[in-house]
């Protein structure tokens, strides 16, 4: 049984590094569809204001999310009641509702695995070695000394595995992580943004109309008809 799995142990760590390098490039569509969302969200918010940035079609869905946080910053310094304000506060009470292109809990689990188990492989190429070492010693073959020289050789090749693997998908995390980081600052701008606009778009800025009913107040010199005292009439 320990042979079997020891002289499978290195075939199993390359398909469990290339399943983990296309793990890397899932994440990497994911993140780029998120991206896609915030920012054609964003546009939709800033699409009729004054001085919208106008950015190259090939910047970076990153910079241009930073970009509409800047023209709706733009719009929060106006005067209250200002019509880009108003305007604001409508689309954003139109277009505000789920917020579905800010969940982040599932890609960020997602990345922080994939991320970590990176570590597992060195740990899974030794393993390797060490299994293979156990099934020759376990042989019941006399010359178990020169049967462990033989499929030490073979065995070493599991750890070499494991570590090649650890450094590939260390340089493709690397490659990725940047993105990957941004990301997840842009989620927490739009956050502050959307927090900081709803608190400052007061009701003027809502058009809710400010209706104070005239209140009825009893002044002391006031006298009530049912208490005056028609005159000749005895009390």
């Amino acid at each position: 049984m320990l042979e079997q799995i020891s002289s499978q142990s290195t075939v199993v760590i390359a398909v469990a590094a290339l399943a983990h390098l296309l793990f890397f490039f899932v994440l990497a569509m994911w993140a780029r569809g998120d991206r896609k969302k915030i920012v054609q969200t964003l546009q939709r918010f800033t699409d009729s204001l004054p001085h919208r940035s106008r950015m190259d079609y090939d910047a970076h869905p990153s910079d241009q999310i930073e970009a509409c946080l800047a023209d709706i910053q733009d719009v929060l310094v106006e005067p209250a009641g200002s019509p880009h304000r108003v305007a604001l506060s409508q689309r954003m009470r139109i277009l505000d509702e789920r917020r579905d292109y800010l969940h982040s809990l599932r890609f960020e689990t997602a990345w922080n695995v994939a991320r970590t188990m990176i570590e597992a492989y060195p740990l899974a190429g030794v393993l390797g070695t060490i299994l293979a070492i156990g099934a020759a010693l376990a042989s019941d073959d006399q010359a178990s000394v020169s049967i462990i020289v033989t499929r030490f050789g073979d065995a070493i090749w599991s750890t070499f595995a494991g570590l090649a693997s650890a450094i590939t998908l260390m340089l493709i995390n690397s490659f990725f992580e940047p993105g990957f980081a941004k990301l997840s600052e842009n989620r927490l701008h739009v956050r502050e943004m959307a927090s900081k606009a709803k608190r400052e778009l007061g009701p003027a800025d809502r058009g809710d109309a400010q209706v104070n009913p005239p209140s009825v107040t009893d002044s002391p010199n006031a006298v009530s008809s049912s208490s005056q005292v028609a005159p000749g009439t005895t009390t």
